[in-house]
């Protein structure tokens, strides 16, 4: 693992590995820089030398409370600067909002975006909002873990029963505390499309054909990008590099080579 320290003091760090054009992986929430990659990394590296970046709380970056996606933003800028020329850039999910601020941060330095389903900050309702901070405040994370999965991701519950039961509901759960400080972050995060329009770089966003699409600035990003593409990923939803990782390395490969 590599590590790096932010201007603010911050201790960043991440892994590194294939050969090619940098590309720098942001992962999104209940997942980290491991995790969210595991079955994607190895192609990936094997047209690109990959940056994975451990965000808060992830790997052996510092754990901070109320941060803001602006801070996360620059600790992945922090990142890019450091590769020593321009970068392709990827975000997952709540790290896709991460990597988009990113980009607007060092525009000169992204070749090309690539932005899987970043959710609105308006994702949550207070009520909602208000339960989460119950069980957090309780340490309740599986019960937290399955509240957001069922009421905000529109998970069925046979479908939470079943992972429930698999080994990947635990680092799913182990990554629960981390994962409310970045529901926290996008909620207090002003979100507007019409500000990234200046943006010049080349930029595509993923979206899965069986995801609940109002869940996502996919569609307001498309209005305002200068250079955009929307590409659907055929009988998925928000976790393609899980469910079909043959079909995600090739979507993003496509655009990115």
């Amino acid at each position: 693992m590599h590590k790096l320290i932010s201007p603010s003091g911050i201790k960043l760090s991440y892994d590194k590995g294939g050969k090619g054009p940098p590309l720098v992986l942001v992962h999104g929430s209940f997942s980290d820089h491991r995790s969210n990659w595991e079955l994607v990394r190895p192609s990936f590296e094997e047209n690109f030398t990959v940056y994975a970046i451990a965000r808060r709380g992830r790997g052996e970056t510092d754990a901070t409370k109320a941060h803001e996606v602006t801070d996360e933003a620059e600790d992945v800028a922090v990142l890019v600067d450091s590769v020593g020329e321009p970068v392709f850039l990827l975000g997952h999910s709540y790290g896709a909002q991460v990597a988009l601020a990113a980009a607007a941060l060092l525009p000169h330095r992204i070749r090309k975006l690539v932005l899987y389903e970043p959710p609105w900050p308006q994702i949550l309702r207070q009520e909602q909002m208000e339960r989460f901070e119950k069980l957090a405040q309780a340490a309740d994370w599986e019960g937290f873990t399955t509240a957001f999965f069922r009421d905000t991701l529109a998970v069925q519950a046979e479908e939470i029963e079943t992972l429930h039961a698999t080994e990947p509901w635990n680092e799913i759960v182990a990554d629960a505390e981390a994962s409310f400080g970045d529901i926290r972050a996008l909620g207090n995060y002003h979100f507007e499309p019409e500000s990234f329009r200046s943006l010049a770089m080349p930029v595509m966003l993923q979206i899965g054909t069986e995801s609940p699409r109002e869940l996502y600035v996919t569609d307001a990003l498309a209005a305002a990008l200068p250079d955009v593409c929307v590409e659907a990923l055929p009988g998925q939803a928000h976790e393609a590099m899980t469910t079909s990782p043959e079909l995600y390395v090739n979507s993003v490969s496509r655009f990115l080579l």
